[in-house]
């Protein structure tokens, strides 16, 4: 399965691309698209499917609705009200959403924190 991510910013990405597989093609809309942007998103993400991770926040539910316009199939994938956006989101919370979106066999879990002796 060829798939694509599409989140607000770079801060975004790289918090998600520490936790995906190479493979994953993460896009930006780097805050609200326009015209152009989405036309650049259309054609970046090809016959890809889409996964929409945008904060819970105004923003995010406005740039949530364009790309849902642009692709009408795209799973949405939620934060929770609270964090600081996808970027302030604890690593557990984000690896849970990804699992909740069926996107597990694409997640580079991180080694387990050793405890102290």
């Amino acid at each position: 399965m060829d798939i694509a991510i599409i989140v607000e910013g770079k801060n975004d990405r790289a918090r998600l691309k520490r936790l995906l597989d190479p493979e994953v093609l993460i896009l930006c809309t780097y805050g609200t698209p326009g015209a152009d942007q989405l036309a650049d998103l259309r054609k970046r993400v090809g016959d890809r499917d889409v996964f929409v991770f945008a904060d819970n926040d105004s923003s995010g539910k406005r740039i949530r609705a364009m790309v849902s316009d642009l692709f009408p199939d795209a799973e949405q994938i939620y934060t929770r009200r609270g964090y600081a956006g996808v970027e302030g989101t604890p690593d557990e919370y984000l690896i849970q959403q990804l699992v909740k979106a069926g996107l597990e066999e694409y997640i580079l879990y991180p080694p387990p924190e050793e405890s102290l002796p």
